[in-house]
């Protein structure tokens, strides 16, 4: 009889430690709670626990999470772009000093650097060429001959794998190239 008494205190006890935790709010700024008590502020809910056992409890929605993602990708995408923009005043400036000092010289120098930071602006994807590759028109496919896939006209990557060169459909197919995602052109 003795040990019920002194195991009903005990549970109750506990009892209303595990109701106040439930009752305890998240930090400012969390997105989720992980299992083992600790909190995330992560953007979006994969990931976001990873070493803490996992998430127990996601508060952001998907909607909030998603914006803050793309919130961050822009904040890291203008901070390239601020350091991209640094390099190029560098190369612009010693391409100056190269130019001379006379008139012509540095009218050219000026241009030129026009040239190459405007083709600069314009980042290709990895494995793709900023500008297409001169040769392409009616009738003509560009195969990459690297994957042996060909790129119709009007398709993003048409003449601008790094490796390839432009022939006809017939000429591709001949050669043993296939359609980019099996459609082919004609």
């Amino acid at each position: 009889m003795r040990t019920g008494l002194l195991t009903l205190p005990i549970v109750l006890a506990a009892g209303l430690a595990v109701s106040s935790l439930a009752f305890a709010q998240a930090p400012a700024g969390s997105t989720g709670a992980c299992k083992d008590g600790s909190y995330t502020s992560q953007a979006t809910k994969r990931g976001a626990c990873k070493g803490h056992g996992g998430v127990k409890e996601w508060y952001a929605s998907e909607a909030k999470s998603k914006e803050k993602a793309s919130a961050e990708k822009a904040a890291k995408e203008s901070k390239a772009e601020k350091k991209e923009s640094t390099k190029e005043a560098k190369s612009q400036s010693k391409s100056e000093k190269a130019a001379g000092a006379g008139a012509a010289g540095g009218a050219a120098g000026a241009a030129s650097t026009q040239t190459s930071s405007m083709a600069s602006s314009h980042k290709a994807p990895k494995g793709m060429r900023a500008e297409a590759a001169p040769g392409g028109g009616a009738g003509k496919v560009w195969v990459n001959t690297a994957s042996h896939v060909y790129h119709c006209s009007g398709d993003e990557w048409y003449g601008k794998t790094k490796e390839g060169e432009y022939m006809t459909e017939a000429q591709a197919k001949a050669k043993g190239a296939h359609a980019s995602h099996g459609k082919a052109c004609s």
